[in-house]
């Protein structure tokens, strides 16, 4: 995110498979679709909960048609919240509490 910023520094490695994110040969397309991120104040996107979770594997084209319920579910379990949100995937993400929301923008990141 910090290559965007004029004058940033930084310092150390950090290594993703072995390699150097920062090294000068890094491509950063790649890397952003292989890392996710979750901050630390939740940040759901204005849209259902299975929206929310499907957003991702849509754009990336992972998950079609049928796929796209089994992929969200996996995500969800994965983030421990599919029991609380199972009957509830139409619901605004927003309307949840602050731990639920976490949890789902963690579910987001996880769509092997």
């Amino acid at each position: 995110m910090n290559d965007t910023i004029a004058g940033t520094r930084v310092e150390g490695k950090v290594l993703l498979d072995g390699e150097d994110i920062y090294a000068p040969d890094t491509d950063v397309v790649d890397l952003r679709s292989r890392v996710g991120m979750v901050f630390q104040r939740p940040n759901p996107f204005p849209q259902s909960v299975f929206d929310n979770v499907a957003f991702g594997p849509r754009v990336l084209g992972v998950a079609r048609n049928g796929q796209l319920s089994d992929v969200v579910e996996a995500s969800l379990r994965s983030a421990d919240l599919w029991d609380e949100v199972k009957d509830r995937l139409k619901m605004d993400a927003l309307s949840f509490s602050l731990g639920e929301q976490q949890r789902l923008c963690l579910a987001r990141v996880d769509c092997d």
